[in-house]
């Protein structure tokens, strides 16, 4: 049946992807906005910071998908921008559940994303399932922080999916296009010691986990939105270089360089987390492009 779908962060890569995705499978889609836009999709706004959201926009809605943040990777970390980062994804959350609580409404679903960034990053091979604990880094104490805001939203007796997604893998934009751009150029090499492990996903994989989150009535909880098969630094850096034809560069990018270049921002790329794809696969989902070569040869060539 076709569902009234309303989209947050809606105009980013994921959003956008997602947008056309559910529209084609005929379901009617709106957005909310920080401002108004022209277009085919309707549009509603909000203001995280003055607590508004137009009351309209909740109108015959049953499924949320809250995709809303700022960027984490867009600039160079300090204390405005962690908090930024931080309260862009906890304070939309907060929003969000306080206006459904207030207002009549009809919404039944509320997919969430969230972000392996939940488990921390680490040299070790450890599996991360969605039963480990968190990390204790700044990212994975903003990633709980973010899925305690959206349980919330459960305790008013709407279904509450958490996708935690892994690095996402697109031709139009994202982290490819900058993990990619050194090897186009001849200068390619991995990064660190390249033993890092990179949970990564193709976009229309990650959009159908999301669809499916909305379409499952049976998926409550966190999901983990990564690929069958995690690949080190150095394997992907190898397998873009093998699909570009172009030859790798040594040595290795030092971690200090890369704190240099960054800042606190480099443990991401230094550090890495094996994410397992196991839950989301149990509970139905088929890859598309479950291998890191199947991914590339339709995103590179």
């Amino acid at each position: 049946m076709p569902k009234q779908i309303l989209i947050t962060g809606a105009s980013g890569l994921v959003g956008s992807r997602l947008t056309q995705l559910l529209i084609e499978q005929g379901h009617r889609v709106s957005h909310l906005s920080r401002s108004k836009k022209k277009g085919s999709i309707p549009t509603f706004v909000w203001n995280v910071k003055e607590k508004y959201i137009d009351p309209q926009a909740f109108n015959n809605v049953d499924t949320i998908i809250h995709l809303a943040g700022a960027g984490v990777a867009d600039k160079r970390w300090n204390g405005k921008t962690k908090k930024e980062i931080k309260e862009s994804r906890t304070h939309s959350t907060q929003l969000l559940c306080e206006k459904l609580k207030d207002h009549q409404h009809e919404v039944k679903t509320f997919v969430c994303a969230s972000a392996i960034g939940y488990y921390g990053f680490t040299l070790s091979n450890e599996l991360f399932t969605e039963e480990s604990k968190p990390g204790d880094d700044f990212l994975a104490q903003v990633v709980k922080a973010w899925e305690v805001e959206a349980d919330q939203i459960s305790s008013i007796g709407i279904r509450v999916a958490k996708i935690r997604t892994g690095i996402v893998l697109s031709k139009n934009d994202g982290a490819l296009k900058q993990i990619a751009l050194p090897v186009k150029l001849f200068v390619g090499s991995p990064l660190a010691s390249g033993r890092q492990y990179m949970s990564w996903i193709h976009i229309d994989d990650l959009c159908g986990i999301f669809i499916k989150a909305v379409n499952d009535d049976k998926m409550n909880g966190a999901y983990n939105g990564v690929a069958p098969h995690s690949v080190t630094n150095k394997e992907m850096t190898g397998e873009i270089a093998k699909v570009l034809k172009r030859p790798l560069w040594a040595p290795n990018v030092p971690a200090f360089v890369l704190k240099l270049v960054v800042g606190e921002m480099a443990d991401i790329v230094i550090n890495g987390s094996n994410v397992s794809s196991a839950k989301i696969e149990s509970a139905g989902y088929q890859f598309q492009f479950p291998s890191l070569d199947k991914a590339f040869n339709e995103i590179l060539c």
